[in-house]
């Protein structure tokens, strides 16, 4: 075969190839393209969406309060040593804890809904991952700034926001977002407060919804104080002083916290951080550019992944289930399952959600 036959038949091959490629792998962008539901309509329902509480009690805690058809506030804030003691977490329903670093910095992130701090932080730069969390609650969401990876879906109006940057005009001002006195070894950001209730009143203004659309979590009784145990401890191994423990509290039927080694509190209060439920949720974790990594918590643009193991510890005792966050719809329910595949019923109180990376440290020692 000559030379110059040799050359066309290569280069029919290559165009061959490339023609291959662009059917399978690229194509029209428009073909490759998700389509998203940004709304709660998952394809595939793993719960029914009626009320899971009587009227007067709240969604998310199972709480008697006033309140209870008031809309959830959800707050970003960090997990850095300079910060704490945190503000606001023991007024919290519900506070979501995960990497934002793998396997080296944590970001937390507290849902109120019965009670409004008018001080919590620092507040922090918003994370994608938090934020089908946050839908998923029917949240209003509060952040300082962002990664480009949550501010791009912001923008796309996911979800009702508020940046205390004032960004895209659905911002605050100082009387809602604001600076602490700064002490001690504190960072300026450290110093980044917000008024939840001035942050209602904001959201009001901006024209989003003010009542609660979130079907809420099961609950049960609290179990007798005769028949809880005496002790209990959960350790998560998470890096350096991002490390969590929580000590079974027979009494008060609660789950004292330490951070770092240090009994965690309420800069506001000094109350003892100690919720009534904690849920341990299994997540596998990735970098996707530079500092910033990805959860496969259920989300709907990088996730292929949206369930795994968990483990429940309520009354004093553990109970092992799984998590499901369905990943074709945005706001479909973080639901929470135990092994029959019934959803997990809390005793009324804080819940604590630990989203741990396989591999992190991680160790329960039941009480007598």
């Amino acid at each position: 075969m000559e030379t110059r036959q040799k050359v066309i038949i290569v280069i029919i091959l290559l165009l061959l190839g490339g023609v291959a490629y662009v059917y399978f792998f690229g194509g029209d962008s428009k073909k490759a393209e998700k389509q998203i539901d940004i709304n709660n309509t998952p394809k595939t329902s793993v719960v029914d969406d009626k009320p899971k509480n009587p009227e007067n009690v709240s969604a998310i805690a199972g709480l008697g309060c006033a309140d209870w058809k008031r809309r959830p506030v959800a707050v970003m804030q960090p997990a850095d040593v300079t910060a704490r003691p945190a503000a606001g977490f023991s007024d919290a329903d519900m506070v979501f804890e995960m990497p934002v670093i793998t396997a080296t910095i944590n970001r937390l992130m507290a849902v109120y809904q019965c009670n409004q701090p008018t001080e919590a932080g620092a507040v922090r730069s918003s994370r994608h991952d938090f934020l089908p969390i946050a839908k998923s609650l029917g949240a209003i969401y509060i952040h300082w700034g962002g990664s480009h990876f949550a501010l791009d879906k912001i923008k796309e109006g996911i979800l009702d926001n508020i940046d205390c940057t004032g960004a895209a005009g659905n911002g605050a001002g100082e009387d809602v977002c604001y600076r602490a006195t700064r002490v001690g070894t504190m960072k300026l950001e450290d110093t980044s407060r917000v008024n939840v209730v001035k942050a209602f009143e904001r959201a009001k203004a901006l024209g989003y919804g003010l009542e609660n659309t979130f079907s809420g979590y099961p609950h049960q009784d609290e179990a007798a104080a005769d028949s809880r145990p005496t002790g209990g401890h959960i350790r998560i191994g998470y890096p350096g002083a991002g490390e969590v423990e929580y000590y079974y509290d027979k009494e008060t039927n609660t789950w004292k916290r330490l951070w770092g080694n240090v009994a965690d509190t309420d800069r506001n209060n000094g109350s003892r951080i100690a919720p009534k439920n904690v849920a341990i949720v299994f997540s596998r974790s990735e970098q996707i550019e530079g500092q910033y990594n990805n959860m496969q918590l259920g989300d709907p643009w990088y996730d292929q992944t949206d369930s795994g193991e968990a483990y429940y510890y309520m009354n004093g005792k553990e109970t092992k289930g799984s998590w499901k966050k369905d990943k074709s719809s945005l706001g479909s329910k973080f639901t929470f399952f135990d092994l029959s595949g019934n959803e997990i019923k809390f005793v009324p109180g804080q819940i604590w959600v630990n989203v741990v990376e396989p591999g992190t440290a991680f160790a329960w020692e039941p009480g007598a």
